[in-house]
């Protein structure tokens, strides 16, 4: 990846960070003036059905009470019954005895009239009179239910009583039974009967149509919804309110990670650039942690592990320097350095330790050539290091070709050096890795061993990592030990080596050569190991 391309890819990155919350604010706004005038909707369409289900309800138990009367329909008697129903009665306005479309008596008195000719039977068995008469001449705003020989009249805007509606609503309680080329009967403002068809067989819907947001509610007792329907200028207004709070926090939040992703390409590249200039300046040394075979509590090797110190005395970490090192391409310079530290501060030790192994990480990309392969060869030439003392150690948690790494890994084990997988488990090709690739030790990651004894979900894959490296007859090498407890547990269970802070920290290669002189003076070593003046 070329430094253009990366800072193309940053700018990119940055531009998108920038507008992408202010955008996302936008949409939220939308969001949520959407959900807030839907449901305002929703409640002023629920509210309409509540009434007009109360009004059904009334209206079938006032002309319940009428059926029970025995005596003559429009007997004094019987009209003063249906009195006594409006006084008890919050929405009926008369009832009284039908006949054939005539109110033969009501409430109102014994005089008849006309009911008219615009119903709809329903069915739930109510017959609707949807436009009744007035002087012969118009409709008044009444409407009638009838059953059973008996009808009930009330105020067709009854149950649109909106109270606080906002201006411009619609309000309306359809009768979904209709056909659509019925006119609407207790409607207030714009209603299109289609808008049916949209809640279909739902409890409820909200929907844009034309200027319109339409929210339509199902009544669970009558063939009926209700309808409230509000400007969709409403929601813009809204959402422009909503926005005047979010974009500008959104603006901000963008402009600080567009910035905060500018200043790490910056710093990145930097890096990069500090990083070339270390190699120049011998800025990078290698630390050693101990590593121990768990039976005899002897060190039989190290890691090597490399840090950079700057001019300045900074001390940087590999899990900054080494990504940047594997983006920039260049890993494979900062490996030939580590080879020559290896070599620099090991030749002598290992000269009177023959036994003794350093191991050392390689990146993915050192596997896919191999020119790894000739660096080796040009340090074995000049006999300061011995394949038998080296490891090298591949990652799981890089992405390895593995086409091109077998033939380099098999050119490295055919020379003697050892191959190991690290960090096992912690990434998705650890089977594929030992499936694929002939290597000769497996690393328990430290998650792992730090699960041992706990109730972690993970507490029991030590002894399946344990188990399958034992059939494959592979070396294995924990990590990460910090107590007795958990390296006993490991002895008991044929793990041969092990690392941690239990044993030994990372130190610089004078105090290993120091401990091991001390362990030796103490017996705590193999008997008889010399300390040559070289190690001192």
């Amino acid at each position: 990846m070329t430094r253009r391309f990366m800072f193309a890819c940053a700018l990119l990155a940055a531009v998108v960070a920038l507008l992408a919350p202010p955008w996302l604010a936008w949409r939220e706004a939308q969001r949520q003036a959407w959900l807030e005038q839907a449901g305002s909707a929703l409640g002023y369409a629920r509210a309409m059905l509540r009434r007009s289900d109360e009004l059904v309800q009334q209206s079938l138990a006032g002309m319940r009470q009428l059926a029970r009367f025995n005596g003559e329909p429009c007997s004094a008697a019987a009209q003063g019954q249906m009195r006594r129903v409006i006084l008890t009665s919050t929405y009926i306005k008369a009832i009284g005895h039908v006949r054939d479309g005539v109110m033969r008596c009501s409430s109102l008195g014994a005089g008849a009239f006309s009911l008219g000719t615009h119903t709809l039977r329903a069915s739930n068995g109510l017959l609707i009179y949807s436009r009744i008469p007035f002087d012969d001449r118009s409709t008044s705003p009444l409407m009638a239910i009838e059953r059973d020989g008996f009808a009930v009249l009330f105020h067709s805007d009854l149950p649109l009583d909106g109270g606080s509606a906002g201006a411009g609503m619609s309000l309306a309680v359809l009768h979904v039974e209709r056909r659509p080329d019925e006119p609407i009967t207790m409607a207030r403002g714009f209603i299109d009967r289609a808008w049916v068809a949209r809640l279909g067989s739902r409890e409820q819907a909200t929907f844009a149509d034309g200027p319109y947001l339409v929210a339509m509610v199902r009544s669970a007792s009558t063939p009926t919804a209700g309808v409230a329907a509000l400007p969709l200028a409403d929601v813009r207004a809204r959402r422009d309110a909503i926005a005047l709070r979010l974009v500008p926090a959104g603006v901000v939040a963008g402009a600080g990670m567009a910035a905060a992703m500018l200043l790490l390409v910056r710093r990145q590249a930097s890096l990069a650039a500090a990083l070339r200039a270390a190699l120049r300046h011998d800025e990078f040394f290698l630390l050693y942690q101990p590593v121990v075979d768990l039976r005899s509590g002897c060190w039989v090797g190290v890691e090597a592990l490399l840090r950079w110190r700057r001019a300045t005395g900074e001390l940087i970490g590999p899990d900054l320097f080494i990504p940047i090192a594997e983006q920039t391409g260049t890993i494979a310079r900062l490996t030939e350095r580590v080879l020559q530290l290896v070599e620099q501060d090991m030749r002598h030790f290992l000269a009177i330790r023959p036994a003794f192994h350093v191991a050392l990480n390689l990146s993915p990309s050192d596997l896919h050539s191999d020119a790894i392969v000739g660096l080796f060869d040009a340090m074995f030439a000049r006999g300061s290091v011995k394949a038998a003392n080296l490891i090298v150690e591949i990652t799981e948690r890089g992405t390895l070709d593995l086409g091109a790494a077998q033939p380099v890994i098999g050119a490295l084990r055919e020379r003697g050096i050892g191959v190991a997988i690290d960090d096992f488990g912690t990434g998705y090709a650890g089977l594929s890795y030992l499936e694929s690739l002939r290597v000769d030790f497996l690393k328990i990651d430290r998650s792992f061993i730090e699960a041992i004894g706990t109730c972690a979900p993970t507490n029991q894959v030590v002894g399946h990592i344990i188990a399958m490296a034992t059939a494959m007859e592979l070396a294995m090498v924990a990590e990460g030990i910090e107590t007795l407890a958990q390296a006993d547990y490991l002895r008991e269970r044929g793990v041969q080596l092990a690392q941690g802070w239990m044993f030994g920290k990372p130190q610089h290669r004078d105090d290993v050569v120091a401990a091991l002189a001390a362990m030796a003076a103490t017996d705590a070593s193999p008997a008889g190991t010399p300390v040559a003046e070289g190690e001192r």
